[in-house]
């Protein structure tokens, strides 16, 4: 159902049109050059995937009975909700216990300072609990629960600042909150950096179906879990636990095929420049709109063959939102770049440095959406 053509897992080169500013290197080479020296990761990819299930399954069980008062809200007033602590708490243990003796950084969303403040006894405790059972669910550590200093502890092992030197996981603990809190779409994003370059991704999806988007049915099974290591391809199994099955993104060069995916919510992404370049590529389908890098395990494979994303200006994008989600696309046979082309570059903190957007596709419709793109952009700023 979900395997496409063996061709689109060839890297090959391909030089874009010189209409878009500055690429620093082509893509195609990033991918070629990338796969030639990758090395084996095996170990550190069975212990993301356990990190990443479990803290699904603790998120589900929040998510399950999810009150107005579990909402926080940090500075930039985005909710957080305990789940999100708990998450990162979950892989942080999770990631140590399976990988002790291995140098452990990790560049993650959370950190501890709401919890340490006066008022915040309580939602600490739900917290400690729920991360308690979680770990006491899956019968694999004899360790004492843990106290809630080590839940802030572990909480904290998200403050590395990543980097181009040595290895560094990447965590979004909840992609996509506002889905969480709306009972939809959300993912939790683990990534892993060796030497800038993201190496391994998994993605747990507890809300997506295991069948494809627009033919499920009410009794299709929800809950996927994807994951890639570099050179090695892309698979997707349940949260349950299926034999993982190899995926590949749409292989489809026609525009009017394409359908494309987008964020659910307006203030993360213009839909009005979306729309414009569906509409100069001959998109016929209307867009796919749902919360989180979901939507890069979606492209994966197959449901949809672009996915776009154009942040009002000033926003700066994180690593977490996308470390993950790229290599799964890219393992898949697909392309993720800023708008000129320029491949993302994970090497540099904390933050990408991105012309206008990002963009995903395979390798047939990526040249001809580039130009669509920068079109719209151009006849946008003409507009002003």
């Amino acid at each position: 159902m979900y395997i496409g053509l063996s061709s689109l897992r060839t890297r090959t080169h391909f030089v874009f049109p010189t209409l878009f500013p500055k690429p620093k290197s082509s893509i195609f080479s990033l991918l070629t050059s990338s796969t030639s020296s990758s090395m084996s990761y095996h170990k550190e990819l069975a212990a993301a995937k356990k990190a990443a299930s479990l803290a699904a399954r603790l998120c589900q069980k929040v998510q399950k009975s999810l009150l107005q008062s579990d909402v926080q809200s940090k500075l930039d007033k985005s909710p957080v909700t305990v789940a999100d602590y708990g998450s990162q708490a979950v892989v942080s243990f999770v990631l140590e216990q399976e990988l002790s003796g291995d140098p452990f950084s990790m560049v993650a969303e959370e950190d501890s300072g709401d919890l340490r403040n006066d008022g915040a006894q309580d939602t600490l405790e739900r917290i400690r609990v729920l991360v308690n059972d979680t770990i006491a669910s899956e019968n694999a550590y004899s360790v004492s629960p843990l106290s809630a200093e080590a839940v802030l502890a572990a909480i904290d092992n998200g403050r590395s600042e990543g980097g181009p030197v040595g290895q560094h996981w990447v965590l979004d603990p909840i992609d996509g909150t506002k889905g969480f809190v709306r009972g939809d779409q959300y993912a939790i994003a683990l990534a892993l950096l060796d030497q800038g370059r993201v190496v391994l991704g998994v993605l747990a999806c507890p809300n997506l179906p295991l069948a494809p988007l627009g033919v499920q049915n009410s009794a299709s099974q929800t809950g996927c879990l994807f994951s890639a290591v570099i050179g090695e391809g892309t698979f997707m199994e349940s949260l349950d636990g299926s034999s993982p099955v190899k995926v590949n993104v749409n292989p489809t060069g026609n525009p009017e095929e394409a359908s494309f995916f987008e964020s659910y919510e307006a203030a993360h992404s213009s839909h009005d420049l979306s729309s414009s370049i569906a509409n100069k590529l001959g998109v016929k389908a209307p867009p796919v709109r749902i919360d989180s890098q979901a939507k890069y395990g979606a492209l994966s494979r197959g449901d949809g063959a672009i996915y776009l994303r154009f942040p009002h200006a000033g926003y700066r994008e994180k690593i977490w939102d996308h470390a993950a989600g790229s290599i799964v696309v890219t393992e898949a046979g697909g392309i993720v770049s800023d708008a000129a082309g320029n491949p993302l570059d994970f090497s540099k903190g904390k933050y990408l440095d991105l012309y206008k957007g990002i963009v995903a596709s395979n390798q047939k419709l990526m040249p001809s959406l580039l130009k669509a793109i920068q079109d719209s952009i151009d006849e946008k700023a003409a507009s002003l």
